[in-house]
């Protein structure tokens, strides 16, 4: 693994932390009445075509950030659906 690897690693690892402390707020809150539906299913969306784009150029770094921020993108969709809104 070169350094040039290394970098992409660090930076898949950044791009896929950014939406843990959204999701543990809006688990621990059960809410995410001000989470658009329309941001969650762009970020699905982009992050799928991110995937693809990776597999076909097999670089590990584009995969693994994008697999985790789909991953936690789903569970943001997960809980816009489930939680009931705050009165």
């Amino acid at each position: 693994m070169n350094w040039i690897e290394l970098v992409g690693y660090l930076g898949s690892f950044l791009t896929s932390i950014t939406f843990i402390p959204q999701v543990y707020k809006s688990w621990q809150s059960k809410s995410v009445g001000d989470l658009s539906i329309w941001m969650i299913t762009i970020v699905v969306t982009s992050t799928l075509v991110w995937l693809v784009y990776g597999f076909a150029i097999k670089s590990g770094p584009v995969i693994v950030a994008n697999f985790i921020v789909l991953a936690l993108t789903l569970v943001l969709f997960y809980f816009k659906l489930t939680f009931k809104k705050k009165s």
